[in-house]
């Protein structure tokens, strides 16, 4: 049963600083470490993606997936798996919080590996994309 985990973090900007660095798939790579390609494959009436494609190397994770975006203005953005070579499961999301020293932005995240995994490596493992992935959105949309 895959448990979602949870992290958060304040950066200095507004919401909408955010979402935009978020939205911006194509520049993934310059900014996300594991990133080799993003892709978008289709967009929404709004202009922002629908369904994007990765291309992940993590070193001790290398993968290809798709994942379907849904997106709540400035405030949310949501994502569900539609394919991937190692992945029963990915549902994930970002929320975006005006404090008033920036924006605290939360992102929840479920997996599910296709290969069996211990829980205690699963969750350290999540802990570490979260974690990650924050400090890394963190330093491109402050720097």
């Amino acid at each position: 049963m895959a448990e979602q985990s949870t992290q958060s973090i304040v950066v200095a900007a507004p919401a909408a600083d955010v979402m935009a660095v978020i939205a911006d798939f194509p520049a993934y790579p310059q900014w996300v470490k594991a990133a080799r390609t993003v892709e978008v494959q289709e967009t929404g009436p709004d202009g922002r993606a629908r369904r994007v494609r990765f291309v992940i190397d993590a070193t001790v994770l290398t993968d290809e997936y798709v994942l379907d975006y849904t997106w709540d203005g400035d405030r949310q953005v949501s994502w569900t798996l539609v394919q991937s070579k190692l992945m029963k499961r990915q549902d994930g999301s970002y929320t975006l919080r005006e404090t008033g020293g920036g924006t605290e932005v939360t992102y929840r995240l479920t997996v599910d590996m296709a290969v069996p995994m211990i829980g205690m490596l699963k969750r350290r493992a999540e802990k570490v994309i979260l974690d990650t992935a924050l400090k890394e959105l963190k330093k491109r949309v402050e720097g």
